[in-house]
Formats: structure tokens, sequence, C-alpha cells
């Protein structure tokens, strides 16, 4: 007898979500399918609280910029700078304005109050320090690297002397020009001065690297820890402005390249922090996910392996994905699903929030179910259900409710 869907969605808590994987993953990644809505980040909060209280989860890390994100870290670890501070400067893309994000800030301080450094729970972006419209200058990874290495090595085995690596750089300007996205002649990414210094980011991470034992007995394993995240991200970012400046692709494959060189810098930050301890990750079902990630640019449709594919590569069982599914956004035109969808499947749930074994789902869908629906609002993506097979759980809002407005001052 076929079981009924209901009598397999669950609560959405910590418990239920860890029935359904074989073991405690090192990475646990949850996804949603859209940016920006409070509810959705209000649900994950509940969830990564749980898990960080039972589960014994130990960082916390958001779709963000990873090196604005140890502003973050800093204020919940240690109290340094304020609540308003980490929220003005820890976070990229306008999210330090989400008040979901605020409360879990807040949460993570209080939480770590009186606590000893082993018991904590640490905050990471792992996005790098890219927002829509372009890619940040380099000037601040590379310093960093520089004065690092400069304060605890002999000043003849650095490739090059502090002055040289500013003059090297130039203006800030000249390498987050928006025009650059689509414009690879306005990006500064193939001059003779980027070639430089894309070679100096790989000597001195070599110099990082040679001197490892060095460098953390003179310092801290988290000094170097931190000098590895500077080292990553200059790389990164040189390579991702060597690939914007690229006059010889199709704007396509360019952009596919860039999406592709973005989501291995976040794979890089994520397996960095899995090494030392176990993970818990939030960005986009389309960071996350095992598939090939899909979307559409200028009316091209683009694919390239995400972040989740990558760490799930190099992590195996030690990697899990819940994706995040919903029913309606009506405040952004994403309304009832068609009939025959797994939207409008999940939304026959009596429960407002669900938590569902995705190989239970599967078998109540039809052998061949419509195509994914499709929303005017490009920020929505739904999930795809060829997806299901490599999904290790699903969440499911049936609603998300337009955010109140602010009180009137």
């Amino acid at each position: 007898m076929a079981t009924d869907l209901k009598d397999t969605a669950h609560p959405v808590d910590a418990a239920a979500l860890m029935a359904l994987l074989p073991t405690r993953p090192r990475l646990l990644a949850v996804g949603e399918p859209t940016h920006g809505e409070d509810a959705l980040l209000h649900l994950r909060n509940d969830l990564f609280r749980q898990l960080v209280e039972q589960e014994g989860y130990r960082t916390i890390a958001l779709e963000t910029d990873c090196l604005a994100g140890l502003t973050v870290d800093a204020y919940v670890t240690s109290a340094t700078g304020t609540l308003d501070t980490a929220m003005d400067h820890g976070f990229s893309h306008g999210w330090g304005a989400c008040e979901a994000n605020r409360d879990l800030v807040r949460w993570m301080r209080t939480h770590n109050e009186n606590r000893p450094p082993s018991r904590q729970v640490r905050f990471a972006g792992f996005d790098g320090p890219l927002e829509t419209a372009g890619a940040a200058s380099p000037r601040q990874a590379l310093t960093a690297l520089h004065t690092h290495l400069a304060a605890h090595l002999d000043a003849r085995l650095l490739p090059c002397t502090a002055t040289a690596l500013e003059d090297l750089l130039g203006p800030d300007d000249r390498w987050s020009d928006p025009a650059a996205m689509y414009d690879p002649a306005a990006s500064a990414g193939r001059t003779p001065r980027a070639a430089r210094l894309r070679a100096l980011a790989e000597d001195l991470t070599a110099l990082l690297d040679e001197h490892t034992p060095h460098l953390i007995a003179a310092t801290s394993p988290e000094d170097w820890h931190r000098a590895r995240l500077y080292a990553r991200t200059a790389t990164g970012l040189l390579r991702y402005h060597h690939l914007m400046a690229d006059t010889t692709a199709t704007t396509p494959e360019r952009l596919t390249l860039l999406l592709a060189a973005r989501d291995r810098i976040m794979a890089h930050n994520l397996l960095a922090l899995a090494a030392r301890g176990p993970v818990l990750a939030h960005a986009h079902n389309s960071h996350l996910q095992r598939e090939k990630s899909t979307t559409r640019m200028g009316g091209a449709p683009l694919h390239w392996w995400s972040a989740g594919a990558l760490a799930a590569a190099h992590l195996g069982q030690d990697y899990a994905f819940a994706a995040t599914a919903l029913g309606t956004i009506t405040h952004r035109a994403v309304d009832t699903p068609p009939a025959g969808t797994l939207e409008a499947l999940l939304s026959t749930l009596p429960q407002d929030h669900s938590l569902i074994d995705p190989r239970a789902l599967a078998a109540h869908l039809a052998p061949d179910p419509p195509a994914p629906r499709t929303s005017p609002w490009f920020g929505y993506a739904p999930l795809d259900p060829a997806h299901l097979a490599r999904i290790d759980a699903l969440l499911f809002v049936r609603d998300v409710p337009r955010r109140p407005a602010p009180p009137a001052a």
C-alpha cells in the first residue's frame, strides 16, 4: 500500500534532519531558492541554532564576502566592535540589512558569551569579494598577505616590497569598474601589471606554504589560517579579473567561466573551513547542489559546477545538501504552482513548513512531471525534480509572506 505523502513529512528541526542522513556530515549545506526573504532566513536560523546546540557544529558560513565576514567573526567571538558595525561592514550584497541575518549574528554573540574559544560558534563568509556588478580590487587580500609574511620572514625572501605592490595595484576603481562585467575591454585583468600581480600572488602563497611551521610558531594557527584565506582570495580574485578581460570568448562563454570561477572560490573556502571542524553553510540552492547549475543571462543558458558539487566531490559522505522549495511568494509574482509540479504536490501538505525525504517524495511524483515552473521574477529558481536523487533532505515552505513595513519614524 502506497504511503501517503503527509506521512513522510516531518517538522523542520535538527533531529528530523539528522535522521535522514547516514552520518553527521562535516559540511552540512542548506540551500534556498531565492534571496532576501526573511521568512526563509528565520527558518534557517532556528535550524542552525538547534544544529549548533544539539549536534556540535562550530562554524556558520554564509554566501557573503569572506574578507568582510572577518568583521562579523570578530564581533561574535570576542565582542570586537558593535552589532551595527558587524552588520554594516561584515556583509556584502546588502545582506547586512536583513533582519534575520541581524538576529543570527546577535544570537551567535549571546551564545558565545562566557564560552571558551573551543566551544564558541564562528562566523564565516565563503563567497569572494564579488558583487553582482563586478569584483573588488585584490588590494586588501594581497597587502594583508604581504604584511603577514613581511612581519615574520627575512625581507630578502619576499618577491617585492610593499611599495612596489602598491604601485602595481594602482587605483581600486580601475579594478571594480562595473562596465567590466559585460565589456572585457573595461577590465584591468590582463594588463602587464595584472600579470605581474598574479605571479606575485602565487609566489607569496608559496612562501606561506613553505614556511608554515615557522609562521605558526611565530604567530598562531588562527593567524596562519587567516593568511591562507588572504592567499586564496588574492589568487581567486586575480584569476576572476583575468577571465573578465577575455576578449576572445563569446559573452555566454565568458559569463560561464566567471560563474565557475566564483563557485571555485566558494568551494575552496568551504573545504578550508570543513578541514577545521563541522560547518553549517547557507546559500542559494544553485551554489550548493550536486548537479550542474544552470541560469540564463542575456537570454543564453549557462551551465557550471557549483561550490557544493565541488565540495561533495572531495568530501563524499562528509557533505550533505538540504535544498529548500517553496509554494508561493505572491509579492514577487511567484503564484500558485501549476498542477503536477513538485511544488504543487508539496503544497498539499497540511504544514506551513515541512521536512521531507526526497526519495519518498520522488515516489509520489508522476512518471513524467511537467517542467519546473517559470517566474517573471529573476531572483527565484524552482527546484528541478530531476535533482531529487542527489538531495539529502528537502525543506518546504508553503508561502513566503511580504516582509512587514518598518514602523513609521
